[in-house]
Order: structure tokens, then C-alpha cells, then sequence
């Protein structure tokens, strides 16, 4: 019994640890300091979006696959040193995770007018509200004051990021443990809304799933043959490949996504209801993905004195 409250009082300190620092994440953070920071971060992705709207998609996943590690520190933006192994080489980040140059270009810019004031990971968390919105998806109010973390881990990459082979229980449990429930881990998932997959990631589920419409697999087999063409892409939601919209889930009710972990979401189990609801109501979608997108933005921040304010994106200071 000793060891049990033990335990349980870790977990209520560590509760109330993570709820301090979201409670020093503000929308006004940069008021004053940096006041001209979401127009800017604005115009730079208005422009990257118009020449390619993939890179939208690119940038709502870095900022997933940032907060998913050890929170949403920027970690993800760490180059490799002799002595750390950091996350852009992790299984489900090397040779696939992009957007590292346009994260640049913002905190250029922003350095410019306000230096050694914003994060890179407030940089990261305005560009994927702003990839959704101009990808024609919804907007929501950024909490900031985030500030960068030193170091990345590899390790934790590779531990924490859900693989496309990923079942229903798995997604549920890795969601669960970052603060996320099931109607969160639907509403993420349309991300997948725009975007594109390497044939090596959905090769599995159009040969081997049994919840798959035929046709479609026979179809994407004619892009991702049994050997070779590991790196040939095919859009998450072929319907509106560069619309965020509902698309994704009514290809799932049809038995038409490409990953093995998306149809999961749908294949009989405790998402089927949320799924049926986000493919007849945007409204409904809209709302709950930009909330989960909030709660996602909440991950073990760092704030006040930890970390740092990066210079560079993609080296500690």
C-alpha cells in the first residue's frame, strides 16, 4: 500500500507540474515583446502554402511529431551532435518528416524584428494552425510562451511515435498517455485529410488488411508494387489531396484509407461513432480538432526558466 500512494502522489505532482506550465502559456504571451509575430508567421506560410500545398500538411506533422516526444519543446529541430542522437532520424521521422527550411525562414524573419524573444517551438505550434486554416480547415487561438529545449532524444522518438502498423488499442493507450482521449485521437487523425504516404508505410495494408475495399487496394498496388518503389507517395485522402476537409472520414467508411492505423479508426470498434459523425458534420470536426489541436499545443511545455530561447532551430545555443 506504501508503494502504491507513493506512486500515486508522483503522478498528482507530476499533474500538477504540467498544469502550472499551461498555465503560463498565453495567447497574449508576445503582446507586447513580439507583437507583429502571427502576422508574420502568416505571410511566410501563405507563401510556402501557395507554391506548395503539401508542405501545409508537412507542417501540421512536425508539430505532432514535436509534442508527441517529450511535449512541445522543438526538440524535433535538433540537428544530431557527437553526442546526441536527436529525433529527425527516429523510425517514423527520418527520410519523411519535412518543413525543417520554412521553420527557418519563420524564425528568420522573426529574429529580425524581435530578437532572442519567440521560441521555435511558437514557431511551430503558429504554423500548423496556419497550414490547417489556409489548407482551408479551421483556426483556433495559439497558447504561447513555450520555450526550447537543449536537448532531443532519439530513443524517445522511436518509443512514443505511433507507427501506420499501429491497432486501435495501441493509438487509444499512446493518446491516453500524453493527456489525449479517444475523440481526441479521431479528430488528429483527420489530419490526414491532406498529405501523402511512402508506399514502404501503406504496402502492408493494401496487400496483407482484410479492411480494405478491393478495388482501392488493387489500385495503390499499381503505385506500390511488392518490392521496390519503397519512396512512391500516394495522397492520404485522394478525393481533396490538398483540401482539409471531411473527405478522410468518408474514405474510411468506405474501407479506402491507406494506412493500416487510420482504418483502424474505423473497423468496428469505440471510433466508428465519431467518424460517422465528423463525415456528415464539418462543424462538429472542425470544432473538435482545432480543441484537440489546443490540448495537443499543452504537452509538457516548458516555460519560465527552462530551456531556452533558441537562436538557430536546429542547434541549442
Amino acid at each position: 500500500m506504501a508503494s502504491f500512494r507513493g506512486g500515486f502522489l508522483a503522478v498528482a505532482i507530476l499533474s500538477l507540474l504540467a498544469s502550472a506550465a499551461r498555465a503560463q502559456l498565453s495567447p497574449a504571451f508576445y503582446a507586447t515583446t513580439c507583437p507583429n509575430l502571427e502576422t508574420i508567421v502568416r505571410s511566410v506560410m501563405a507563401q510556402v502554402v501557395a507554391q506548395d500545398p503539401r508542405m501545409g500538411a508537412s507542417m501540421i506533422r512536425l508539430f505532432f511529431h514535436d509534442c508527441f516526444v517529450n511535449g512541445c519543446d522543438a526538440s524535433v529541430l535538433l540537428d544530431d551532435t557527437p553526442t546526441m542522437a536527436g529525433e529527425k532520424n527516429a523510425m517514423g521521422n527520418m527520410n519523411s518528416l519535412r518543413g525543417y527550411e520554412v521553420v527557418d525562414a519563420i524564425k528568420s524573419r522573426v529574429e529580425a524584428a524581435c530578437l532572442a524573444t519567440v521560441s521555435c517551438a511558437d514557431v511551430v505550434a503558429l504554423a500548423a494552425r496556419d497550414s490547417v486554416s489556409l489548407l482551408g480547415g479551421p483556426s483556433w487561438t495559439v497558447m504561447l510562451g513555450r520555450r526550447d529545449a537543449r536537448v532531443a532524444s532519439k530513443d524517445a522518438a522511436n518509443a512514443n511515435l505511433p507507427p501506420a502498423s499501429d491497432n486501435l488499442s495501441s493509438l487509444i493507450s499512446k493518446f491516453a498517455a500524453k493527456g489525449l482521449d479517444l475523440r481526441d485521437l479521431t479528430a488528429l487523425s483527420g489530419a490526414h485529410t491532406v498529405g501523402v504516404a511512402k508506399c514502404s508505410s501503406f504496402r502492408p495494408h493494401v496487400y496483407s488488411d482484410a479492411n480494405v475495399d478491393p478495388g482501392f487496394a488493387m489500385f495503390r498496388k499499381r503505385l506500390c508494387p511488392t518490392v521496390g518503389g519503397d519512396a512512391n507517395l500516394a495522397p492520404l485522402d485522394p478525393t481533396s489531396p490538398n483540401r482539409f476537409d471531411v473527405s478522410f472520414y468518408r474514405d474510411l467508411m468506405a474501407r479506402r484509407a491507406l494506412l493500416h492505423s487510420d482504418q483502424e479508426l474505423f473497423n468496428g470498434g469505440p471510433a466508428d461513432e465519431l467518424v460517422r459523425l465528423y463525415s456528415s458534420n464539418g462543424g462538429a470536426f472542425d470544432r473538435d480538432f482545432a480543441a484537440a489541436m489546443v490540448k495537443l499545443g499543452n504537452i509538457s511545455p516548458l516555460t519560465g526558466s527552462a530551456g531556452e530561447i533558441r537562436l538557430n532551430c536546429r542547434k541549442a545555443n
